[in-house]
C-alpha cells in the first residue's frame, strides 16, 4: 500500500468520525433545546422524557445515550445554559477597576446574557421548582449561585476597601442580584400590564447603592 493510500485512508476515516461527532453533539443540542420548552411549559414533574424526544425528534433511548435520567438532562440543561454567565462574572470579580466601571458592565451581562436570552426561563424555573426539589435546588445553588456569589463579595470587597461600597454588601451579596430576580418575575406574571425597563431599572438600582459613595 502507497504512502498516498494510507493517508487518504487516514483522511477519509478521521472526516467520518468528525461528522459523528457532529451529529452527536447536534443530537445532544437538540435534546437539551426540546428540553428547555418541556420543563417550561410543564413544570419539572409532569414533563416526561418521552415528550422530550418527541420534540427533539429522537427516539426516547436517544436520550438515555447523553442523559442518565429526567434529573440528570435538567442538571445539564442548567450547566449548559448558565456556565459561560458565571464565566463573565467571574472574570469581572477578577478585574480590579473601580466600581463605577464595574457595576454597568454587571447589569449589561445580566440583561444581554441573562434577561434577553432563554436563560431566564432556567432561572424561572428554579425559582418555580426549586422548594419542591430540594437535590435540583441544591444542584443549582452549588454549581451557579456560590459561584457568582463568591466572585461578587471578591469584587465587593476591593470596592469597599476604596470606599466605593457600604460595607453591608459584602455580606448581603444578593441585594446586587434582587432587582434582576425581581425583572424575571415581573416578565412572567405583568409584564402584559406594564412592560419594564430592565437595563434602566438595574442601572437606576447600581447607581442607588453607589452614586452616594462616588459623589462623597
Amino acid at each position: 500500500m502507497s504512502v498516498d493510500s494510507t493517508q487518504a485512508r487516514k483522511r477519509s476515516s478521521s472526516g467520518r468520525a468528525a461528522l459523528r461527532r457532529a451529529r452527536s453533539a447536534s443530537k445532544r443540542e437538540a435534546i437539551l433545546a426540546a428540553a428547555l420548552d418541556e420543563f417550561s411549559d410543564r413544570g419539572f414533574e409532569a414533563t416526561r422524557l418521552d415528550d422530550v424526544a418527541k420534540r427533539a425528534g429522537v427516539a426516547k433511548g436517544t436520550i438515555y445515550l447523553y442523559f442518565r435520567d429526567k434529573e440528570a438532562l435538567f442538571q445539564e440543561l442548567i450547566r449548559t445554559m448558565l456556565m459561560p454567565v458565571i464565566g463573565s462574572i467571574e472574570a469581572l470579580g477578577e478585574a480590579d477597576v473601580p466600581m463605577s466601571v464595574l457595576a454597568p458592565q454587571l447589569v449589561e451581562v445580566f440583561v444581554r446574557e441573562v434577561f434577553e436570552t432563554r436563560r431566564k426561563d432556567v432561572v424561572r424555573l428554579m425559582i418555580a421548582e426549586g422548594r419542591r426539589f430540594p437535590k435540583l435546588a441544591e444542584f443549582y445553588y452549588r454549581e451557579v449561585l456560590s459561584r457568582i456569589i463568591a466572585a461578587v463579595r471578591k469584587l465587593l470587597r476591593r470596592a469597599v476597601e476604596r470606599g466605593e461600597a457600604p460595607a453591608a454588601l459584602v455580606d448581603f451579596p444578593q441585594i446586587i442580584a434582587a432587582p434582576g430576580l425581581v425583572a424575571i418575575i415581573w416578565s412572567g406574571l405583568f409584564e402584559r400590564f406594564e412592560p419594564l425597563d430592565v437595563r434602566a431599572m438595574m442601572h437606576a438600582h447600581v447607581a442607588l447603592l453607589f452614586a452616594s459613595r462616588r459623589a462623597a
